[in-house]
């Protein structure tokens, strides 16, 4: 197989992309295609820009462009199943992440991501076993921690949320979610220990 070639215009626009400067980013990937309309890439980072500015619509077009030419696109299918995540199509979302999935299997983002989609689309157990797997796979990474920290939290799993939010505070001692969360965690443990003692 011919080793697949990143455009240059790419490259600059991913560190554009990290620098923050999401506009400049989406504007390079729309250089490339005027001379390429069918770059995949190039719609792929248009996407991934637009949903890190929150304009879920932009990036919900460019994104169905993307699995339009590529449907086995992992990436693609990844961000646009992202995007419905954002806006809370559940179901969609599940469909195309396991889709990213199939494409490209026990990657702890795509796992986290559709853990978080299964638990929210009704399927909590099956949720949380996925949301454990990404964890496995990457330990240290807040966002999984925060997000199974979050489902165990509405699953009253008190004392499982309050380890994973010292987790991600230990590793981020900053983390606003992982404070609110705990703070959170703490208050609900102790409504509930009320509770049981009226009973």
């Amino acid at each position: 197989m011919a080793e697949h070639k990143v455009h240059p215009l790419i490259e600059e626009a991913d560190k554009k992309k990290n620098e923050g400067k999401h506009v400049e980013a989406i504007r390079l990937c729309e250089r490339i295609l005027t001379n390429d309309l069918d770059c995949v890439e190039a719609y792929e980072e248009i996407g991934d820009n637009y949903l890190s500015l929150r304009q879920y619509d932009k990036a919900t077009r460019a994104l169905q462009q993307a699995i339009k030419i590529d449907r086995k696109s992992a990436n693609a299918n990844y961000l646009l199943g992202f995007v419905y995540s954002c806006t809370g199509k559940w179901q969609e979302s599940v469909e195309l992440l396991e889709s990213a999935d199939s494409f490209y299997p026990n990657h702890p983002e795509i796992l986290r991501c559709l853990g978080w989609s299964m638990y929210h689309s009704g399927q909590r157990k099956r949720g949380i076993v996925l949301l454990e797997r990404s964890m496995f796979l990457a330990p240290n990474d807040p966002l999984i921690l925060n997000d199974l920290g979050v489902c165990y939290l509405n699953d009253k799993e008190f004392d499982r949320a309050a380890l994973l939010f010292k987790k991600t505070l230990q590793i981020e001692p900053d983390n606003q979610k992982a404070k609110e969360c705990l703070n959170a965690v703490r208050f609900f443990q102790r409504e509930f220990d009320k509770l049981k003692k009226k009973k």
